[in-house]
């Protein structure tokens, strides 16, 4: 069956765990206590072993032999347990796409559920184009839950039934203060409502817009880490707004530059890898975890090796003008510079031509 995160949360809460869960989705808070209530339904259902296997690209395009992930959790599988008679198994997938044999073997899995054990599989990115038999066989076996992007529009109701179900009241007024600064982020959402019940605890009351203006941080004051994370996921729009508190609150070029150009390296670089098919390989170098690799990948997708190399060039003369080396507002040099990372069509907006990817 299909079912969103939340109704999986409450049904993990009243009913012991089925033996198949897909879980993915673009709203990796959701997709964290969606994952977090089925480990838990699995620890009450006596289940005090969880192994996990990390799916990785190279995986996906591997055939089905002695040296493929599948390989080893169907090994897994098929071995008693030492230490619980249920084990939790995740199968953590990324990119959401397992190739074709790892299709094969997950649609295997699904029409065939293992006695005893529950199998989780966890993706990061979703969309239709992903669905194919082993999800089918997944929903019509197990549990399949997608955190679908929430649209903005879509927020201050989610806000609303978060806080109501953590015993605080807020008027429509006040919902939309928190929905409007944390600008979509549920992660920024979810921290904002536990920071309220930490300092207000159940109160009984509703508060107004005015109350929470006084109470709640203003999160439209972004770090330069977000602004970063908004340009490589090709949020041109948020960038901009982004920047512009920066700006406002008296942040100095030279001191944001420093992890811009870091970042643009280690982008190029893995842009390099991406050409001669080590990606996957790059990313267990530099270090770069599964919940920051989407982020990489949306940008590799926009830009091509030379095309990073020259936003490097583009990001030194930025930093020579905020030091008065080079002509021109740096401020809109960077403007210009992050529009031209988040968006294809912001090429033309750089002083100089951009050499095409």
């Amino acid at each position: 069956m299909e079912m969103p995160p939340d109704k999986l949360v409450a049904q993990l809460a009243a009913n012991p765990p089925a033996s198949l869960y897909l879980i993915a989705g673009p709203e990796a808070l959701l997709v964290i206590e969606a994952a977090d209530a089925v480990r838990k339904a699995a620890r009450q259902a006596g289940s005090t072993e969880r192994v996990i296997f990390e799916v990785t690209t190279a995986d996906t395009n591997k055939a089905k032999d002695t040296n493929s992930v599948w390989s080893e959790i169907e090994a897994a599988l098929n071995a008693p347990s030492l230490f619980s008679p249920c084990r939790l198994i995740e199968i953590r997938l990324p990119t959401g796409r397992p190739g074709t044999e790892g299709g094969k073997f997950l649609e295997r899995i699904a029409k065939q559920p293992p006695r005893g054990d529950i199998v989780m599989v966890l993706a990061d990115e979703w969309s239709k184009r992903h669905e194919g038999n082993w999800t089918r066989a997944f929903e019509a076996n197990g549990v399949v839950s997608v955190a679908w992007a929430k649209k903005p529009g879509d927020l201050p109701a989610w806000l609303g039934q978060r806080l109501r179900s953590r015993g605080l009241q807020l008027d429509p007024d006040a919902i939309r203060v928190i929905a409007d600064r944390v600008d979509g982020n549920l992660l920024a959402a979810a921290q904002e409502v536990d920071k309220l019940c930490l300092l207000l605890g159940t109160t009984g009351t509703t508060l107004n817009a005015e109350q929470i203006r006084a109470l709640v941080a203003d999160l439209a004051r972004f770090d330069v880490f977000r602004l970063l994370e908004a340009a490589w996921n090709g949020q041109g729009a948020q960038t901009l707004r982004m920047l512009e508190g920066l700006r406002q609150e008296g942040e100095v070029i030279p001191a944001l530059m420093g992890m811009v150009i870091i970042e643009l390296k280690i982008t190029a670089a893995l842009s390099a890898a991406a050409g001669s098919g080590s990606l996957d390989r790059a990313f267990s170098e530099r270090r770069v975890w599964p919940a920051k690799q989407a982020m990489y990948r949306r940008a590799l997708e926009r830009h091509g090796y030379r095309r990073w190399q020259r936003f490097l060039v583009e990001a030194g003369k930025v930093d020579r003008a905020s030091k008065g080396r080079e002509v021109g507002d740096a401020w809109v040099h960077l403007q210009r510079l992050l529009v031209a990372i988040a968006a294809p069509g912001g090429i033309g907006l750089l002083r100089s031509e951009i050499a095409a990817a």
